[in-house]
């Protein structure tokens, strides 16, 4: 490991503390992104292809352009991208097709991030201590992530953490900033130290020499090789076997939870990072069985995926458990329906990443099905009126109706526009009238008459419903 990269590295690993930790993120992320490039252009400056320098500043300044207007996922997914495809244009002297181009990209965001940790012990020369950091960092490195989630997801297992640590050493040390160090290095690191896989064309039918083939980067193969990946479906299944008991006593089987702990706590923490839980280990399996690889042709890890992609299926049913009872308390809004359909589509992405694996189909498949399921949802997500659904839900699941659950919050009625009108009518009728109320109504009864006024703003659903309120006119007395 070359000083003075390792000084760049901790360099900007100290910008990005300053910067980020305990921080909102904003202009900040392109400040960070512009030193990242200075820093990598300067680390590779004699390695680097400088007929495509122009090219590769004019990605990063056009990847940079939105987190600039605003930071947010898709702004700081631009920036990635950007400074990703800006280092692979200037410093991949095998970069002769986009796939290559492609599968380097992946190669940096994905894989070389881990690079750092067999990077460091293999700068002790320590072939043995080297072995047995890289076949457990990826179990270790992962399990603690698991647990991390689980405790957040479960207070009962964060009480159960609480008290077999009551010194709370934690106070002493920061534990969230030295993981938060150890992520910047992580991600860094690659931009710094540029390492490319090598790609060959594999002749089909033909012999195939070892002296001549160029074996896959041993990053890769050491990282999630045979035994690592053994060491890690062990370990996950245990702690995910943990989560799936509690869920068993506490979820399905309404056992009585510590007396602390109400059940819609219960359900509200665990409803999405058990969804970031089981798209994580939808990643790790996708990594560690990919086609031709030595775990998929493993007779003993085969089941262990099996059974832990299980787990994760059942995870995320959990989830969408924990998510109903959470609605049951406090109703329903656009946000908790869209939650409820993308953990539908997280199941359905894992279930079929087990076919792929047992079809021994190829990833090419696996994103074709995920398309078409994504579409297919998408198609009937448009033909549902979900502002009609939230408003029938909402009034017929209030204390007012049913005699139980949350009071109607009528503002949130009030703003999912004329669809809400139906619901909003039987509201009113519960004792919920008064006159602003009422003016409220009337007012999105105007909104949909103006609406229909025209045939350039006729719709199927807009007709169906100025239809109802047609007939309500007519069958008013007086």
């Amino acid at each position: 490991m070359p000083p003075a990269k390792a000084a760049a590295a901790l360099t900007l690993a100290a910008l990005a503390d300053w910067l980020f930790y305990d921080q909102n993120a904003g202009l900040s992320v392109v400040l960070f992104a512009v030193a990242l490039a200075g820093v990598s252009l300067a680390s590779n400056f004699g390695h680097l292809a400088r007929h495509r320098l122009l090219m590769a500043g004019a990605i990063v300044v056009a990847g940079l352009l939105p987190a600039l207007e605003e930071f947010n996922a898709a702004s700081l997914a631009f920036a990635v991208l950007a400074l990703g495809a800006a280092l692979t244009l200037t410093t991949n002297p095998c970069l002769d097709s986009v796939a290559k181009g492609a599968a380097s990209l992946v190669d940096l965001l994905l894989v070389s991030p881990f690079r750092l940790f067999r990077d460091v012990v293999s700068a002790f020369s320590l072939p043995g201590l080297t072995k047995g950091f890289i076949l457990w960092f990826v179990p270790l490195l992962l399990g603690t992530v698991f647990v991390f989630l689980f405790v957040a997801a479960n207070p009962v297992l964060e009480i159960w953490i609480s008290q077999l640590n009551p010194g709370n050493p934690a106070a002493s040390l920061s534990l969230g900033r030295t993981l938060f160090w150890i992520l910047a290095l992580a991600l860094v690191w690659p931009f710094i130290h540029v390492k490319w896989r090598h790609y060959t064309n594999v002749v089909p039918n033909g012999p195939r020499s070892s002296a001549r083939d160029p074996a896959e980067p041993d990053h890769f193969i050491d990282l999630f090789g045979a035994g690592s990946i053994l060491r890690s479906l062990i370990l996950f299944n245990l702690l995910f076997s943990i989560q799936t008991i509690l869920d068993a006593i506490y979820l399905w089987g309404n056992a009585t939870l510590p007396a602390a702990i109400t059940y819609a706590s219960y359900a509200h923490r665990g409803a999405y990072p058990l969804i970031v839980t089981a798209l994580l280990a939808a990643a790790f399996v996708l990594l560690a069985m990919r086609p031709g690889g030595p775990a998929e042709q493993s007779r003993v890890i085969r089941p262990l995926v099996y059974v832990w992609v299980g787990q994760n299926v059942l995870l995320v049913i959990s989830s969408m458990l924990r998510l109903d009872l959470y609605v049951q308390t406090y109703l329903l809004t656009y946000w908790r329906v869209a939650a409820f359909v993308w953990m539908l589509l997280v199941a359905v992405g894992l279930i079929l990443i087990l076919v792929r694996i047992v079809l021994r189909a190829s990833n090419e498949w696996l994103v074709r099905t995920n398309l078409l399921v994504l579409t297919i949802l998408l198609y009937v997500c448009s033909l549902v009126n979900f502002a009609a659904v939230i408003a029938d839900y909402n009034v017929g699941h209030s204390r007012a109706a049913s005699g139980s659950g949350a009071n109607l919050d009528m503002d949130y009625l009030i703003q999912l526009g004329p669809q809400a009108l139906p619901a909003i009518d039987r509201a009113i009728q519960l004792h919920y009238a008064n006159p602003v109320l009422v003016s409220r109504r009337n007012s999105l009864v105007e909104q949909q008459r103006q609406q229909m006024a025209s045939w350039r703003s006729w719709g199927f659903r807009g007709w169906r419903l100025q239809r109802f309120l047609d007939r309500q006119q007519t069958n008013a007395p007086g």
